[in-house]
């Protein structure tokens, strides 16, 4: 079969450009689609698995730098993605593949990202960049290109400061799904669960179902009455992009689950809302997780994985002995897991009622399997903590 080729070298691409925040300025070649696109610009350190990068929709919003000097190597293919869209803002990347090597690939990268109208950037120093991400933070950024590689710095500039801050905004309602599904149980069916799809991967609903889950993925606005009537064995909250603060609803109805004594189990955007739904805060990290390589311990087993992870958020939670949920009624609760490149709170684990939470994805599209086994740690709880009739 003809493999799918890129069609251009480096060096006949028209020209974009990336102004950042603080007026750094990077100057480059076009790379997909060509325009004006503005978003916070974030970096994952992935060396594989960019599809699926591309795809998972908590990067909704960002531009997504890539540390990894060759992207494109193996194409796309329709088997790979994590979700029905592409989500990023923008891209950016060093030196992109001219040659597509892989069996599995259907199309070039960058003929994808053309196609969908995804504005990207290449032929920049990502090293430099992200050098400066780590000492400056994430920031807003925009990527020009087109007729808009034409406009002067300080014009490129306004437009970046004008854009929203990733600190308050909401991308729930536009990545949940606009209708619940289910995802039918491998095997003999042991459970039911109601998953709440905040910027859920397509690989979270298949580990579940591996375990003999029947998973009813719901939209994000799906309401605690609505949760009951499926007489669910369990609730589970999806990763997804945005500021937690902003998610008042899901906070007001996982705080019914949890007095409902239903078994939980969230992830990421989800492992935020559980600590918002104990009492704790929550806050924007500097320049936040991404990539396939972040180190956690587990303080229970004294275990440390290597887990796949995508957030700017964190939960603001006292690590050391269990404590009393701030929110009252809930029983005491405790610090889990521990990131430990810069000792921040990656998991909750409640003491008196069924529920824990990390803030990695053990689904791993794409990353290491480490973590797989907390699918099985949330089907024995629902084993050893049944919901009750009345739920």
């Amino acid at each position: 079969m003809d493999q799918p080729q890129i069609r251009q070298s480096q060096l006949d691409r028209s020209p974009a450009v990336l102004v950042l925040e603080d007026g750094r300025v990077f100057r480059g070649r076009s790379y997909g689609a060509q325009g004006r696109r503005l978003g916070e610009i974030v970096f994952t350190t992935g060396m594989t698995g960019y599809q699926e990068t591309l795809t998972d929709p908590s990067y909704a919003g960002q531009i997504v730098v890539q540390t990894a000097p060759h992207i494109g190597n193996t194409g796309v293919n329709d088997e790979d993605d994590e979700s029905g869209d592409y989500w990023v803002a923008g891209y950016v990347l060093s030196r992109p593949s001219r040659r597509v090597s892989s069996w599995r690939a259907t199309e070039s990268l960058e003929d994808r990202l053309s196609r969908l109208g995804i504005v990207g950037v290449c032929g920049i120093d990502t090293r430099a960049l992200t050098r400066h991400l780590r000492d400056r933070g994430a920031m807003r950024a925009g990527i020009f290109s087109g007729d808009d590689a034409g406009l002067s710095e300080a014009e490129m500039l306004a437009a970046v400061t004008a854009a929203p801050e990733m600190a308050g905004a909401s991308f729930t309602d536009a990545v949940t799904t606009k209708e619940p599904y289910v995802v039918e149980a491998v095997g003999e069916k042991r459970f039911s669960v109601v998953a709440f799809d905040l910027g859920i991967k397509s690989a979270t609903p298949e580990q579940l179902a591996l375990r003999g889950i029947e998973v009813h993925v719901v939209p994000a606005d799906f309401t605690f009455e609505q949760v009951r009537a499926l007489r669910p064995d369990g609730v589970f909250f999806s990763n997804g992009p945005g500021d937690p603060a902003t998610a008042e609803q899901q906070v007001s109805v996982l705080r019914e689950v949890l007095a409902a004594r239903i078994p939980f189990f969230g992830i990421c955007f989800g492992n935020q809302l559980l600590g918002r739904a104990l009492g704790f805060g929550t806050y924007k990290l500097v320049f936040g997780h991404r990539g396939a390589n972040q180190p956690v311990l587990d303080v229970a087993t004294g275990r440390v994985e290597i887990t796949c992870q995508n957030h700017g958020f964190a939960v603001d939670a006292p690590i050391g002995e269990a404590v009393e949920a701030p929110a009252g009624g809930l029983g005491r609760v405790r610090v889990s897991h521990i990131g430990l490149n810069d000792q921040v709170v990656e998991g909750l684990a409640c003491l008196d009622l069924p529920a824990f939470s990390v803030q990695f994805h053990p689904e791993s599209a794409a990353g290491p399997h480490d973590s797989r086994s907390l699918f099985d740690r949330f089907a024995d709880l629902m084993a050893a903590s049944p919901a009750p009739a009345s739920a």
